[in-house]
């Protein structure tokens, strides 16, 4: 049995403009289905690093915070912090962040920023997944206190795994520090001495007591190393630095076990919302975006984590690229965009593996909604 994927064009009307259309295009896809009167209701987005322009337009977000009103529910917009040093790793910058991109409490109908993992991303929630990289993952915790979970995902293109849609805001997404540090790699941060100037910062906020200092530099006993990534984001100089030494098949497959273990108390409680539109070709983490490699595309609703990404990784594919930007291959419609960008990523690889652990399915049925106009 194939699920529904709901998808809307981008072509407005005097009789019914986008954010109109865009709540149509939810609640047709069953967002009522999710929720309960007094659900507290986790909006998970990502509110674009400072100077990114190509996260989804406020305006968007407030058209589905409101919908989700319609049904008496409480949401809340949240993000988990980020691992590596940028106006997004702890709650205090993020939130200044998300506000200074648009996301403001006026703006945003009242409604409040949580963010997922706390102040400084160790407020975590350890859940038992038993796959096959992992045993356990760790959520930020008001992810899974949250009676309800949307999904609200800008498709795009990602350095690591291909594309980035509704499976990386939520695997990546919602993992505490210690989470997206296990999904990257599979040892220890490691310090540069060079610039190390041997402050002891990391060692006095060290949780494990990892960290020691020799001859004014700090050194890391990976044997204590518990891998919660606090020596990276308290570091001034930006000496302790990630292992990027995690393969793609196995990143790809951790972060498909991350999506479970965010999902796993949220059976007929979750639903994802797909923006491709604005199409960069790298993460919304970077500082910066770069010019988007087709044209806008719509927008997808579904009950199906992997239903809805394969839909849009095909929608992308049907586009032709646009000229004069970072995609030189794979130009023509029906040719692979992510693999022209990144032609060493297998970014099927993590529908394979989602489909195969529970997640949902490849195959889907793509129901068009209707441009509404008025007739004479």
């Amino acid at each position: 049995m194939t699920t529904d994927v709901f998808f809307m064009d981008l072509e407005a009307t005097s009789k019914e403009n986008l954010p109109q259309k865009l709540s149509r295009l939810v609640e047709k896809a069953g967002i009522e289905n999710i929720l309960n009167e007094n659900d507290l209701t986790a909006v998970k987005i990502h509110f674009g690093e400072q100077g990114n322009t190509a996260y989804i337009r406020p305006v968007f977000i407030r058209t589905i915070i409101q919908t989700i009103k319609k049904y008496k529910a409480g949401p809340f917009l949240t993000d988990a912090n980020t691992l590596y040093v940028g106006t997004r790793s702890n709650s205090v910058s993020h939130i200044h962040t998300a506000i200074e991109n648009g996301f403001s409490y006026s703006s945003m109908d009242a409604t409040p920023i949580i963010i997922a993992d706390g102040l400084r991303g160790k407020s975590e929630t350890k859940i038992k997944v038993d796959q096959k990289n992992c045993k356990h993952v760790y959520i930020g915790s008001e992810i899974i206190d949250a009676d309800a979970l949307v999904s609200v995902a800008h498709f795009k293109g990602h350095e690591l795994s291909g594309f980035g849609g509704t499976l990386k805001n939520l695997g990546m997404g919602c993992a505490s520090r210690r989470g997206k540090l296990d999904q990257h790699s599979n040892v220890s941060p490691k310090i540069k001495r060079k610039t190390c100037i041997g402050c002891a910062e990391c060692e006095k906020h060290c949780p494990a007591g990892a960290i020691y200092l020799e001859e004014k530099k700090a050194y890391i006993d990976k044997n204590k190393c518990i891998g919660c990534a606090e020596c990276i984001v308290r570091c001034p100089t930006e000496s302790v630095n990630i292992n990027w030494n995690q393969t793609v098949p196995i990143f790809l497959e951790k972060m498909m076990e991350y999506n479970l273990g965010v999902l796993k108390n949220k059976e007929k409680k979750a639903f994802f919302i797909n923006f491709i539109t604005d199409i960069s070709p790298k993460c919304d983490c970077l500082p910066y975006s770069e010019s988007p490699i087709v044209n806008n595309v719509g927008v997808l609703a579904s009950s199906d984590p992997v239903a809805i990404d394969q839909a849009s990784a095909d929608l992308v594919n049907q586009q032709k690229a646009l000229p004069g930007t970072v995609l030189k291959t794979n130009l023509n419609p029906g040719e692979d965009k992510f693999r022209g960008l990144y032609p060493s990523v297998d970014w099927e690889h993590q529908l394979d593996y989602a489909q195969k652990i529970g997640l949902g399915k490849r195959e889907y049925n793509l129901v068009k909604l209707n441009t509404l106009s008025y007739k004479k």
